[in-house]
C-alpha cells in the first residue's frame, strides 16, 4: 500500500521532515507532492485553502481516506516500523495528544518565522505520479 504525503515545499521544517522520511522509507510506503504543485493537488481535489491546515496524508487507493495536520503526522509515524507502539503510548498518556495537537497548530502557523522559508522549492526523489493513481470512480 502507498500513501501520498502532501507537504509544504517552501518550509524548511517540512522539507527536513520529508527528507528524513524519504531517506528512511526509500519510496516503499510514501510518495510526496509539494503543496505548491497545484496541478497534482487539483488531481486529488485538494485546494490551496485546505493546505493551510497543514500536511496531508492520502491513502493512494482511497483518496477519501485522508488525514491532516497533527493527525497526518500521527498516522505517518503509526505506519512506520515500531510506530504503532509509539503512537499508542502517545495517545494513552493523559493530555499528551491535546498538547501535541496544540503544538502542531503553533508550529504550522509560525513555521516560516521559526524555521525559515526556502528560496527554492524542494522535490523528493519519490514524487506522487497522479497519472499512475487510481481514478476516483
Amino acid at each position: 500500500m502507498t500513501y501520498y504525503v502532501i507537504y509544504d515545499g517552501d518550509c524548511n521544517l517540512c522539507v527536513t521532515f520529508t527528507q528524513i522520511l524519504a531517506q528512511f522509507d526509500q519510496g516503499q510506503l510514501f510518495n510526496y507532492a509539494r503543496m505548491q504543485d497545484t496541478q497534482t493537488l487539483a488531481h486529488f481535489g485538494i485546494t490551496a485553502k485546505e493546505c493551510e491546515k497543514g500536511v496531508i496524508l492520502l491513502d493512494s487507493h482511497d483518496w477519501g481516506q485522508r488525514w491532516q495536520g497533527s493527525a497526518a503526522i500521527e498516522e505517518i509515524v503509526n505506519l512506520l516500523p515500531l510506530g504503532e507502539a509509539f503512537i499508542a503510548t502517545y495517545r494513552c498518556l493523559p493530555g499528551l495528544k491535546w498538547v501535541g495537537d496544540r503544538a502542531y497548530a503553533q508550529i504550522r502557523d509560525r513555521r516560516y518565522e521559526w524555521f525559515g522559508c526556502r528560496t527554492k522549492p524542494h522535490d523528493t526523489p519519490y514524487p506522487v505520479n497522479p497519472s499512475c493513481s487510481l481514478s476516483e470512480s
